[in-house]
């Protein structure tokens, strides 16, 4: 009987947890508390509210995309089976379940930090991806770019909280590395799912410019995304000599790896895409360590 009790309630909390998109919104979450960590220099219970408060935010912010997207979802094969398209949940109970998210996420950024931009910069986050991303979806095949500024957001948003200024330029050189690192995180995704973008009636890059030609597209980014972690070391956002021979480790790794795609074609674009999300996750891992240890010495 507890078997088959605890069998329905994943049933019923399943398709809830699925409209999270718990990957993503969980890494939005790390990269909010890794900006709180290198502005403050040191962790505590404000860095877990502000993570807290990102990962409602992204939840609902995720949630309330199924909704937008359960149209097109529909009509792909890899998205078919999502709460909304499946019929598992409800448009009207997506939507509810989304501001139930929402509304507490911006709550918590606004009590976790001295002031209102935390809460701001999240409410920004939640307009771009939901309105202005969205939108340009279903227009542009490059919607990508200004789709990336969502990701370079969060970190942003975990500084502020710790008291650092919008305005300092190693804040600037922070987010331009998560925005760099999102791009071809996206477009390696399209390598394998661009035509069904197309058959859904969906601007691909793949119908623009060619598999071969995208391939190409895509290595580039990726050494310029390396290229940006070398930006964090000379800002001095970082200051360990050892975090930083790491992180430059770590951006040769990358380009070494990332140029398998021109040896070896399809094969390798399931490979490339997981060993651009260990990078992003060795990158936060090394920056947290710094942070955490500069104060630990100061």
């Amino acid at each position: 009987m507890r078997g088959e009790t605890a069998m329905r309630r994943m049933t019923r909390v399943g398709p809830y947890w699925e409209l999270c998109k718990p990957k993503i919104s969980a890494l939005s979450a790390l990269s909010a508390a890794v900006g709180f960590v290198l502005s403050r220099g040191g962790i505590g219970t404000e860095t877990a509210a502000v993570a807290m408060g990102v990962f409602f935010l992204a939840c609902g912010a995720s949630a309330m995309n199924h909704y937008q997207e359960r149209g097109t979802d529909a009509l792909m094969r890899r998205t078919r089976n999502r709460p909304l398209p499946s019929g598992r949940i409800s448009p009207k109970r997506a939507v509810s379940f989304s501001l139930s998210l929402v509304i507490p996420g911006l709550l918590i950024l606004r009590m976790s930090g001295g002031s209102a931009a935390p809460m701001l910069l999240g409410l920004l986050a939640l307009l771009w991806y939901n309105g202005a991303y969205t939108l340009l979806k279903r227009k542009t095949a490059f919607a990508a770019l200004p789709g990336a500024i969502v990701g370079a957001l969060p970190p942003a948003i975990g500084w502020v909280a710790a008291g650092g200024t919008p305005g300092d330029p190693r804040l600037a050189f922070l987010c331009f590395f998560f925005f760099m690192w999102q791009t071809p995180h996206f477009w390696l995704l399209l390598l394998e799912r661009g035509p069904e973008y197309e058959a859904a009636g969906l601007p691909s890059l793949t119908g623009i410019v060619g598999m071969s030609q995208l391939v190409r597209i895509i290595f580039v980014w990726t050494v310029a995304a390396a290229a940006s972690v070398l930006l964090v070391a000379m800002e001095g956002i970082t200051k360990s000599p050892v975090v930083n021979a790491a992180l430059c480790t770590s951006a040769v790794w990358l380009i070494w790896s990332a140029a398998g795609l021109l040896r070896n074609g399809r094969q390798e674009y399931a490979p490339a895409f997981r060993r651009i999300n260990v990078f992003a996750l060795i990158v936060m891992a090394l920056m947290s360590i710094d942070g955490l240890v500069r104060n630990v010495t100061l």
